[in-house]
């Protein structure tokens, strides 16, 4: 799928070609938009019993697969401010820590538009014993699934490439803090 213009948005003339993917330029007025990456985030929740939080999509694209909360990045909105408004969007609750994970590129193909994203992925954590709230039109459900290996991870319906790498890097992270710790008690004796 390529996204093509029939006509220059400037000058209306036909001569108007994508070049590569990169960018669309007009040979008859010399019109030059770049098709540049767009940002977007994602949150890893767990719960207290080790769960990660995902969401049911409500709409297209991949409606009915599970995605982690988040969203894109608004103009003029730093990737921090983004993960708030989202998870409080998507979630009714706002995240009461974060720190960023990773990041990944993504391909997020919406009204046969293909958007080329950065997914950039932090944990969070939400208020405790505070109800989730679905975002109408957007979540129709929450689920909260365990995700302790490649396994599990190939047991979920995931919406996007982009949130599976992720998770394995947030697991193998998750593993040196773990090992790391282990080793802090038995006094540097692995």
């Amino acid at each position: 799928m390529q996204n093509d213009f029939n006509f220059c948005p400037a000058c209306g003339g036909r001569h108007i070609q994508n070049v590569k993917m990169r960018k669309w330029l007009c040979a008859d007025c010399g019109f030059d938009l770049y098709n540049n990456v767009a940002t977007a985030v994602g949150l890893i929740i767990c719960d207290d019993k080790g769960r990660v939080l995902f969401e049911k999509r409500g709409k297209e694209p991949r409606k009915g697969f599970l995605a982690l909360p988040g969203g894109f990045v608004d103009p003029d909105e730093a990737a921090e401010d983004a993960v708030y408004r989202e998870c409080e969007e998507e979630t009714g609750l706002p995240p009461t820590k974060m720190n960023y994970l990773c990041s990944f590129p993504n391909t997020y193909e919406y009204k046969n538009i293909v958007y080329k994203t950065c997914d950039l992925f932090f944990e969070a954590e939400l208020p405790a014993g505070e109800a989730l709230t679905a975002q109408e039109g957007e979540v129709t459900a929450f689920e909260w699934r365990q995700v302790r290996n490649e396994q599990d991870l190939g047991e979920l319906p995931l919406a996007f490439k982009s949130a599976w790498q992720a998770l394995l890097t947030w697991l193998a992270i998750k593993e040196q803090r773990s090992n790391f710790a282990i080793k802090k008690l038995l006094g540097g004796r692995i």
